[in-house]
């Protein structure tokens, strides 16, 4: 088998198999798990904008959802229009530009709070006492969570992706995780529909579609996604930052010179390992496809991370370079499926990282202690052991 996303040793460097991949199979079958995979940019950006042949509908996780209904866990990302559209439009009203850009003092103060709880002390796991915290705290206030059960529905969601060394299924601990934020947001909802509040759930609880509001069951689902989409990738994104940062010493000296270089350093990372590396599609009826017949109900892999390596759209695409132009990548998708909340991840790790600089400076990491996530989707590091001046800048 040359590739699986279930493989433990392409969870620590999936490259040179994409490379392979984009070489010699653009349009991979394994036969064995069951799914095709698209490895070129190409190829990819084309199946982001058709969803009349590669369907959201039975969800963007290569298993089988722990519901019958994929929906029920990713809302409208499962979903093709017009349904898709019409929910879209109704929760993007939470993600405007104003919207977001309003939302930075208060993510500034909560990364400013993380910092100064470890900054004496010289030493901190990064993901576990700033990365992971700061991006849960930003969407629980969003979803009205309260501050005592964060830590909890972090690591539900982090049993949610974490997925065994060649096993295809979702873990039994996974679906049991799932199933706890499911009747943790239903009795959010549930508490919402009698009392509203000023957050996200309530004001989808107001909200109608053609006349008519969303039943319970869509809201809960929107939150299920948000808190696993919403804090996940953003979460893996400051620790691929940081640890791209490190491993390349003359990328870190651009930005110690011009912390206005922080945006263009969070794109590179973006590009260049992305902590979303794939997203399952359903093929929605027989297809003739890059000279290979695909079936109606056949599931195809976007492998983002591999056409984020391609070397017909990005010079040197193996290189890590935070001066390069990286406007093409498609790192949050394209078209309909175009990640919704793409400025706020972006505005949270721009926030995230200035403040790191600024506070803290150059961390030195400590590769022994990494613990990496085992997920098809999700690449990143759930342990980061760092180091740091603890005197303030």
């Amino acid at each position: 088998m040359l590739f699986s996303p279930y493989d433990y040793d392409v969870h620590e460097d999936p490259y040179p198999i994409y490379r392979r991949l984009r070489d010699e199979f653009p349009l991979y079958r394994n036969h064995e798990v069951g799914f095709w995979a698209l490895s070129r940019y190409a190829d990819v950006l084309d199946a982001f904008k058709r969803p009349d042949v590669f369907s959201n509908a039975k969800g963007v996780s290569l298993e089988r959802s722990s519901q019958a209904d994929a929906s029920a866990v990713c809302s409208f990302l499962a979903l093709d229009p017009p349904r898709h559209d019409q929910i879209r439009a109704i929760v993007s009203k939470a993600f405007t530009p104003r919207r977001v850009a309003e939302l930075e003092p208060s993510i500034r103060a909560l990364a400013r709070g993380y910092i100064e709880n470890v900054r004496a002390a010289g030493r901190c796991d990064f993901i576990a006492d700033f990365a992971a915290k700061l991006p849960m705290d930003v969407i629980s206030e969003m979803l009205g969570v309260p501050a005592a059960d964060r830590d909890t529905l972090r690591l539900l969601a982090d049993t949610v992706v974490h997925r065994e060394e060649g096993v295809s299924e979702i873990p039994a601990a996974g679906i049991e995780a799932s199933g706890k934020l499911l009747v943790y947001f239903s009795e959010l909802v549930k508490e919402r529909s009698l009392r509203r509040g000023e957050d996200l759930p309530s004001a989808l609880l107001d909200a109608e579609i053609e006349g008519e509001r969303l039943g319970p069951r869509e809201v809960m689902a929107f939150l299920f996604l948000m808190i696993i989409a919403g804090n996940e990738t953003t979460t893996k994104l400051l620790g691929n930052a940081v640890y791209w940062r490190w491993r390349n010493p003359a990328e870190a000296a651009k930005v110690e010179a011009d912390p206005a270089m922080i945006p263009a350093w969070i794109e590179e990372t973006l590009r260049y390992d992305n902590s979303t590396q794939m997203l399952a599609r359903t093929v929605l009826s027989n297809t003739d496809y890059l000279g290979e017949r695909l079936h109606e109900g056949d599931k195809v892999l976007l492998l983002i991370g591999s056409a984020n390596r391609d070397e017909s759209v990005f010079a040197r695409a193996d290189e890590y370079d935070i001066s390069r132009d990286t406007a093409q990548h498609i790192s949050f998708g394209k078209g309909t499926h175009f990640c919704l909340g793409a400025s706020l991840a972006r505005l949270e790790a721009r926030v995230a990282l200035e403040e790191v600089e600024a506070l803290l400076g150059p961390l030195d990491l400590d590769e022994s202690g990494f613990v990496r996530v085992h997920s098809p989707n999700v690449r990143g590091f759930s342990a980061m052991p760092v180091r740091f001046p603890s005197s303030p800048r």
